[in-house]
């Protein structure tokens, strides 16, 4: 059977301080209690940026001025790919939050662990922690 393409799109969402929200992935959700960046599918006949700012707005409670298009990958689980594309977004208005019940913190770019998220992650947590030597 052929796997099908997902196209995800996610916001590396970074105050003045540094600092990333973060979101933790809730029970009964593929990787449940992994951390991730904010964001979801990219629905039918919607732009990735278009499907970042419907995400999180929906999903943290932020309405997005900017976005500029950090990474896009494509990356294999055993059941299914993912096309990420990846946004680093450093205006918007409105405080994030959990809005849909999920943990949601800030936590210091340099501190970010490869082992608290899904594996599609790591080059990017790489990239974003190499940034902060």
């Amino acid at each position: 059977m052929e796997k099908k393409i997902t196209h995800v799109a996610a916001g590396i969402i970074r105050n003045e301080f540094g600092q990333l929200f973060l979101t933790q992935r809730l029970e009964g959700q593929d990787f449940a209690q992994s951390l991730e960046f904010p964001g979801g599918k990219v629905d039918m006949g919607e732009t990735p940026e278009q499907a970042l700012k419907r995400e999180l707005e929906e999903e943290i409670g932020i309405h997005v001025l900017n976005a500029e298009l950090y990474e896009q990958f494509l990356f294999e689980y055993p059941h299914k790919i993912l096309y990420f594309h990846f946004y680093l977004v450093e205006e918007w208005v409105g405080e994030p939050f959990g809005r849909e019940g999920q943990e949601g913190f800030w936590l210091d770019q340099k501190e970010l662990d490869a082992g608290q998220f899904p594996a599609a992650n790591a080059k990017l947590i790489q990239r974003l922690l190499a940034e902060t030597c």
